[in-house]
Formats: C-alpha cells, structure tokens, sequence
C-alpha cells in the first residue's frame, strides 16, 4: 500500500488561491493536488502551455505533483457533450481536447469526467441519441489523450446526479465503444456506495482485473470525507493492495465538515491510520 499516493481535491481548499493551497495540501501530508479546472481560471480553456507548466512549478516547489484533473466541463458554461445542438457538442468536444492539453501540460497522468449536469439526457431526446452523441465527444477527448500520453477517465454518478452513466459496468460499456486504450473508467466511492449493488471492494476485485479501471476517488455516500460517515475504507484499501493498484488516490469530498481545511486535515489523519493499522 506504500505504492499509493494521496491526492487531495483542490477545490476543497477554496477560495484560497492556488499557491495557499499547495502549501497546506503539502503541510497536512498530501502528495498531490488533484485539480479543477474552474479554480484555476474563470476560462480554464484560456490558460496557456505555460500558464499551465508555471501550476504546475508552483506545486512542485512545495514537493506536490498535479497528478490529474476533474470536474472538466463546469467552466465555461454552456458544454454539453449530449447536446442537439451540434456547434455546442462540437465546442465542448474543443474543451476537452484542450483540458487533455493543459492535463499534459500540468504533468498530470489523468483526467476524470464526470460533469454530471452536462451528459444527462436532455428532455425529449432519446437514450440512444444522448449515448451516441456522447460517444463522439468521448472519441475526440480519447485520441487526445493517446497523443498527449495521458488516461481519459469516464466516471459512473449516482443516479441523484445524472440518468446517463451510472454504475461501472454502465462506464466499461462506454469504454468499450470508444475502444481506445487513453479512455478508461474509475471508481468514486461515494457514487459506487449509492449506485452500486456491491460494496466497493468488491467492485475492485471484479472490474480491476479487466484492465478498464484507472483510478479511484476516496468519499463516503454522504458525501463527507473517509472516515466522516458509515463507509468503512479499510476492505477498500485491502482491495486495492490485492489488486496491486499503484496509483493516485484522490479525497474528494463534497461536504465540508467542519470546513475545507479541517475536513481535508481529517481525512489524510483517518486514511493514514487505516494504513498504518494494516501493516500493523
């Protein structure tokens, strides 16, 4: 379990800015910053290589890595990749490719789209049509990523967040469509613990052999932190290490108790001792 490292949400950390935040990720022990795109900038698609090369110095000079992006299509508003409108799927198509730049450009390794307000079936479209409109922005986000050498994850929601994609084998179906070895799903807990008719270890023990899964979101159903709700995390990381996961694990709460920096604080102090009570 050594092999694993934590990451911390940033949008956690809000709305001190960038720099703040490295520096209290990295004094409470993170490894990592996992991004949003929307806390960087008001248009994220108007950062520059460079722009996105000086966060990422500025994580490393407080020992962090950017180790990937989340919560993509939230800025600008108006992304849709199920829209019937085509100029707005072809605009949001943009964005992707372009977050999957930044993602590079950041020395991130992967980023998570879930997004949840901009992929679910807009009224009086049918399933099929919402699937395959999704399909085709997914395809270009995927051959960016493969050119940039970074993994494009698509993550499965509870249903109290969107209708279209909600359980890992709803994602691996997607997965599987787009065909490409960039584009792949991942676990968040909270949703997996809402949506799921297993546990998430159980989850990992079945669909991480498969090649399809490529990362993990820590959170409880309540959608506090580890350790802030019923969850137990402990067969989670079990799971994990018999799976040989070698990745990021990222805490992304919703809810912040008692606050941002307090719940981030909480949530790295309750996972570390699950840690360090199973190699005891």
């Amino acid at each position: 379990m050594e092999t694993m490292r934590l990451a911390l949400c940033n949008e956690v950390l809000q709305p001190l800015p960038f720099e703040r935040q490295c520096a209290l990720a990295a004094a409470l022990g993170y490894q990592g910053l996992e991004v949003a795109p929307f806390t960087l900038a008001a248009d994220p698609l108007a950062i520059t290589d460079d722009g996105a090369r000086g966060f990422a110095r500025i994580a490393a000079d407080h020992g962090l890595a950017i180790t990937g992006l989340h919560w993509l299509l939230v800025a600008p508003a108006g992304l849709s990749i199920v829209s019937p409108d085509e100029a707005v799927r072809q605009r949001t198509a943009a964005a992707m490719v372009r977050l999957v730049e930044l993602c590079a450009a950041m020395g991130g390794r992967y980023l998570v789209h879930g997004s949840p307000k901009q992929r679910s079936v807009p009224p009086g479209q049918s399933r099929e049509a919402t699937r395959d409109r999704a399909l085709a922005c997914f395809a270009h986000a995927a051959r960016a990523a493969e050119r940039c050498g970074v993994t494009y994850c698509v993550e499965p929601l509870a249903r109290a967040e969107t209708d279209f994609i909600n359980t890992v084998a709803e994602a691996v179906a997607i997965v599987d469509a787009v065909g490409s070895p960039a584009f792949r799903t991942m676990i968040d807990c909270s949703a997996a613990g809402q949506a799921e008719g297993e546990p998430v270890e159980a989850l990992i023990r079945r669909w991480w052999p498969t090649g399809k899964l490529a990362h993990v979101q820590l959170n409880d159903p309540n959608r506090r932190a580890p350790g802030q709700g019923a969850m137990r995390f402990a067969p989670i990381l079990a799971a994990l290490g018999d799976v040989s996961y070698s990745g990021v694990l990222a805490v992304e709460p919703f809810d912040y108790v008692p606050d941002g920096p307090g719940c981030a604080a909480r949530a790295i102090g309750y996972l570390r001792g699950v840690m360090e009570a199973s190699h005891g």
